[in-house]
């Protein structure tokens, strides 16, 4: 059972990286939707990203429909605000992958693709008086987070001694 994190069409490399080292992190696969808005080898997005890109497998989509044919019947789940159920309604215990597909940084997910999909269509509370969007960096923190606590952090670590342990 894995949690694949999916950016659809990312615009701003510092999120991406971040991303990125939050599914170091986690064991998470990173699938990114072209096109990009910047390129992998932009100073800001390794700079987020810092030394962890090596130990981050991603796999690289040409468009909306190319994922969605990799992905065929797999369990999906579109985080966007305009959803009905929050994310912490769904059970992310079944063994089995799971798609995590998170919008651009603009404009979120095209309307037509979650009206087509609206019973994967997943949101994080917020108060929407004060704020439009959760940065997208943190959003990814916080479901893909859920979904491990759900699945008793499987092969991560809860506890680790270090050299220099601060609470020795």
């Amino acid at each position: 059972m894995t949690n694949h994190i999916v950016l659809f069409e990312p615009q701003i490399p510092a999120n991406t990286g971040n991303i990125a080292r939050t599914c170091a992190a986690t064991n998470s696969p990173l699938h990114l939707i072209e096109p990009l808005g910047f390129s992998t080898d932009d100073k800001h997005l390794k700079r987020a990203g810092l030394d962890y890109w090596n130990d981050v497998d991603i796999t690289y989509h040409k468009d909306l429909p190319a994922f969605m044919e990799y992905l065929a019947e797999r369990p999906l789940y579109l985080i966007t605000k305009f959803a009905n159920r929050t994310y912490s309604e769904a059970d992310y215990t079944p063994s089995e992958d799971r798609f995590f597909m998170f919008g651009k940084e603009t404009t979120g997910l095209p309307e037509g693709f979650m009206r087509d999909n609206e019973d994967k269509c997943l949101r994080l509370p917020m108060n929407d008086t004060h704020v439009r969007s959760l940065n997208l960096s943190n959003t990814v923190a916080i479901v893909v987070y859920e979904a491990l606590r759900q699945q008793n952090f499987p092969d991560l670590e809860l506890s680790h001694h270090y050299e220099n342990d601060k609470l020795d």
